[in-house]
């Protein structure tokens, strides 16, 4: 592969399993202290914000920071990342994601991480599958337009990935107990694949896939400038 190509992938890769430990971890941390107080949900959310923000941030100018194959597949719907570079790009997140799982049962006792799953998101049975497509979907816009509004429209404000961490945040206070609140089939993947946890798996990838090419496509037809579509910082030109 090319130099610079290398260097983008790479920083997917990285910027993926630093996520998924941090967000993931943060699920079985709670589990580890048995009781103890792990921050509860609002901890959780904050570990899944924070670390998204900072790494976004970090990462952004290289390979545009998605960490998420739902926001790849949203850049892709709108004509600012080509198909085999959108398809690596979805490879080395699941990569990134499995090897993040496979890191936390490294640093957890099996007793901390297998009530859990390693993290792996659940589906409130009081909400059944379709709630949860829903759920997940709607979860999806949230983070799709803050990251079209905040990163990709050249009329963004200059915040990082503050804005993104921040709606990741907030989906997670809202969505945690209902489904997990994944956005994000590369968080859900990683610790289910790691632990073998399978349920309801379509939800993580119908959900965020949809609530992606709906935020993408509104921002992209009703919200933003018209005419052809810019290189943004969530493709970096010459990646």
């Amino acid at each position: 592969m090319p130099p610079r190509l290398t260097a983008v992938l790479v920083a997917e890769a990285i910027g993926t399993f630093l996520f998924v430990f941090i967000g993931a971890g943060s699920v079985v941390l709670g589990s580890h202290l048995q009781g103890g107080d792990a921050g509860g949900l609002v901890g959780v959310a904050l570990a899944h914000g924070l670390a998204l923000a900072v790494l976004i941030s970090a990462l952004g100018p290289i390979s545009g920071g998605h960490f998420n194959p739902a926001v790849t597949f949203g850049v892709w719907i709108t004509g600012r990342i080509e198909p085999v570079r959108a398809g690596l790009y979805v490879v080395v997140q699941l990569v990134g994601g499995l090897l993040a799982g496979l890191a936390l049962q490294a640093v957890f006792n099996v007793a901390s991480w297998q009530p859990v799953a390693t993290g792996t998101p659940v589906v409130d049975p009081a909400i059944g599958v379709t709630g949860a497509i829903i759920v997940e979907a709607i979860l999806t816009v949230v983070l799709v337009l803050a990251v079209f509004g905040t990163a990709i429209d050249p009329r963004a404000p200059k915040v990082g990935g503050f804005a993104i961490g921040l709606a990741v945040t907030a989906d997670v206070l809202m969505g945690g107990p209902l489904t997990g609140a994944a956005m994000n089939p590369a968080r859900w993947f990683g610790p289910a694949a790691s632990s073998g946890t399978f349920a309801d798996w379509y939800v993580y990838w119908i959900g965020p896939l949809l609530g992606a090419a709906v935020a993408a496509l509104v921002y992209r037809f009703a919200l933003e400038e018209q005419g052809e579509p810019d290189v943004t910082p969530a493709t970096p030109e010459g990646t």
